[in-house]
């Protein structure tokens, strides 16, 4: 289940997989840079604001992730695209024995 921590805890990890503040991110997604500001999570009342859509989808085109890797952020799946890639396997031949 989608939780407003989990899913800001998204952002900000998609944020830095990509080397990348949360205003940058957000500047780079075409956004206003206070986008995604700590401060702007709640509303002045306490309520959750949570991101819209529309802004989840241009972080996710504007980084070049794909939406299975940010899920996975969103799940606590943190392993790098490059962890989870497969390492071909050689056989003796090409191995040189």
């Amino acid at each position: 289940m989608l939780s407003h921590d989990r899913v800001w805890a998204a952002i900000d990890a998609l944020a830095e997989r990509y080397s990348l503040s949360a205003s940058g991110l957000a500047r780079r997604a075409g956004l206003d840079s206070t986008a995604f500001n700590k401060s702007k999570r709640l509303s002045s009342d306490g309520r959750p604001r949570w991101p819209s859509t529309e802004s989840l989808a241009k972080i996710i085109e504007a980084t070049g992730a794909s939406l299975d890797e940010f899920t996975g952020l969103i799940e606590g799946r943190g392993a790098s695209p490059a962890s989870r890639r497969a390492v071909p396997l050689l056989g003796f031949a090409q191995a040189g024995a």
